[in-house]
């Protein structure tokens, strides 16, 4: 954790990934009314056990570029696809998004 001046508030910069076990995305498209999201090709393969628990995680190398580049959205040293709403958000801040 690293205090942000521009953003004032803590930023956190590592990134721990996802951990998800076959039991627990059984449970989660339940409780989303998400079951039918069972047939796409990524939750197959973690129900059938192809795919470890825990994808991802590291030092959080776009929130370091964030806080080093004095940035106010991760958007602005990564790309990625964003909503409309952020990215109005965004244009009226006067952020670029990538």
């Amino acid at each position: 954790m690293f205090w942000d001046d521009l953003l004032n508030c803590a930023l956190e910069i590592s990134s721990m990934g996802i951990r998800v076990s076959p039991a627990s995305l059984e449970r989660q498209l339940m409780l989303a009314h998400k079951e039918e999201r069972r047939k796409l090709p990524f939750h197959q393969a973690l129900l059938k056990g192809e795919l470890p628990f825990t994808i991802g995680g590291g030092i959080g190398q776009s929130r370091m570029c964030m806080l080093l580049l004095g940035k106010a959205h991760i958007g602005e040293v990564q790309s990625s696809y964003w909503d409309a709403a952020t990215r109005q958000a965004c244009e009226e801040a006067g952020i670029i998004l990538l």
